[in-house]
């Protein structure tokens, strides 16, 4: 553009103005959001983690008081209690856990010490007992089969012999507890079987680590009968959670080694009887919901992926998102301000802090009856929400959409109707957390053993981790629990003996009492 080839009209040059104006607020724009994005990934990189931040729950500290935010006033009772403030953990060491075998290490006078200075014979008049915790390594033993013989000597003709119970894997010299410890390391510990393979080499003994892969996809093949009573229960749960992340699988048919896979978890059921189960699949489609929870009648809760709309608009399914996601995309855009913008309170944190008023009061009522939940959403949730949406409609048209606050307001909008339905019962959670930290434990294995070679290998995976999680979720020890299902699911002949290995129907303090050879072992 040069002089000569300017228009000469003042209209003409104005609307030239406006339009170059346009284009170089669009290209402010995208530096803007360029400049977000970089100060985010330095932050993720360099600092903290933490979604938490300072007055997070405090119900009458007000971001924004201005005259266009009128405050909605609140009862005091909204408050968490004092209680609940001020509640400190106790403090000394706490007590070795009772059910662990205690071995008695006696410490005794002497015989030149047991008199006294007068001359006279001291008597025992007590004891005292303190507690100090022992650890035994791993060893390494074989168990020796021995079958007896027997014979007639009249005839010579009958002979018997003794026969050994039904093995986790015929044929092979792996016991159940070889097997447990195999898929606690790799599955709880993260120990990638090449590590393991190591180990056991370190010791003396040649175990390649695809003779350890065989050995976990044929076990995990026992847990399936186990797996489906807890699917059934599951289904049959008032709230389902879903979460779902990416995994590796290097020889899925018609895929590149490269491409993402994925390993789906759902969890239900209440505190005494959790159910966690993982399965894998090769897509992220709505057909794998579908596939999971077919037949499910209840609430749903998970991200806002869409993926679960489709199970989600069948008749008698109620979707719920997470709260802690919309709050995470307000932090995020938080930490993306530049510091001048950082330094004075914005909408982001006028977000925040409302989300944390929300999450103070149910921090206050965790452990309170479903019913009080109910009743404390109504009176003192219900207000708060009211408030954020009222802002929310001021805020929206105010930030260009592009910008992560302007993203972040656009999700609470899009899903505000999900995000609200936690208000309807009191047996429902605000977030999807259930389903977050249940997933965890995958996505810390992952970081070391990186891949699933087949997938064969990613449904046993699954399965291992469904067994193992939803053990610790109720209370059990999750080795001395697959120890025992490896030896007792080999012999099991009806529903009824698979229901009665439930994780649920077993206690903590005989699996770990029942540390002996396997049945029939003399």
């Amino acid at each position: 553009m040069t002089p000569d080839n300017l228009p000469d009209d003042v209209e003409s040059l104005k609307a030239l103005v406006l339009k170059k104006q346009s284009e170089v607020d669009k290209k402010q724009a995208r530096v803007e959001q360029l400049e977000e994005q970089w100060r985010l990934f330095l932050h993720r990189e360099f600092a903290s983690q933490s979604e938490k931040s300072p007055g997070q729950g405090e119900l009458f500290n007000e971001a924004e008081e201005t005259a266009e935010d009128p405050i909605i006033e609140l009862s005091a009772e909204a408050t968490p209690s004092t209680e609940t403030k001020t509640k400190t953990k106790p403090r000394g060491r706490k007590p070795l856990p009772p059910e662990l075998p205690r071995v008695k290490v006696i410490h005794d006078l002497p015989e030149s010490e047991r008199q006294c200075s007068c001359g006279c014979q001291l008597t025992e008049m007590g004891e005292e007992t303190s507690e100090q915790l022992d650890i035994i390594p791993a060893k390494i033993r074989v168990l020796q089969h021995i079958h007896k013989k027997y014979a007639c000597k009249a005839c010579e003709e009958s002979i018997k012999t003794a026969t050994k119970p039904a093995q986790p894997i015929p044929k092979s010299n792996a016991s159940a507890g070889l097997l447990a410890h195999i898929a606690i390391s790799k599955y709880q510990d993260a120990l990638p079987l090449y590590r393991q393979e190591g180990m056991f080499k370190r010791v003396g003994i040649h175990l390649p680590r695809q003779t350890l892969a065989n050995w976990m996809i044929r076990s995990s093949e026992l847990l399936q009968p186990l797996i489906n009573l807890m699917r059934d229960q599951l289904l049959a749960s008032p709230v389902i959670h879903c979460d779902e992340t990416v995994v590796k699988v290097l020889k899925e048919p018609d895929k590149p080694a490269s491409s993402q896979s994925y390993m789906w978890v759902q969890v239900a059921g209440p505190p005494e009887q959790r159910i966690i189960l993982f399965d894998y699949d090769q897509s992220r489609s709505g057909q794998v919901p579908l596939r999971l929870l077919s037949g499910y009648q209840g609430y749903l809760q998970s991200d806002g992926y869409d993926g679960y709309n489709a199970v989600a608009s069948q008749p008698g399914v109620t979707q719920l998102c997470c709260m802690a996601h919309a709050r995470r995309k307000f932090i995020e855009a938080k930490k993306a301000q530049s510091k001048a913008k950082a330094k004075s309170r914005g909408k982001a944190d006028v977000a925040i802090d409302m989300i944390g008023k929300l999450y103070g009061l149910e921090r206050a009522y965790q452990n309170k009856t479903p019913e009080a939940r109910y009743q404390m959403r109504q009176e003192k949730a219900k207000p708060v929400l009211e408030k954020l949406r009222h802002w929310l409609d001021r805020a929206l048209p105010a930030v260009p959409p592009t910008t992560l606050l302007g993203k972040a307001l656009n999700y609470l909008h899009k899903y505000w109707p999900r995000l609200t339905v936690y208000l309807e019962d009191g047996c429902l959670n605000i977030d999807n957390n259930l389903a977050e930290n249940a997933i965890r434990p995958f996505v810390i294995g992952r970081k070391n053993w990186l891949f699933s070679d087949s997938p064969k290998g990613a449904h046993a995976s699954a399965r291992i981790y469904s067994v193992i999680e939803t053990a610790k979720a109720n209370g059990l020890e999750p080795y001395a629990y697959l120890k025992q299902l490896f030896t007792k699911l080999p012999l099991v002949n009806t529903v009824n003996d698979v229901e009665a290995l439930l994780p649920w129907n077993q206690n903590l303090t005989t699996l770990l009492m029942n540390e002996t050879l396997p049945q029939g072992g003399v």
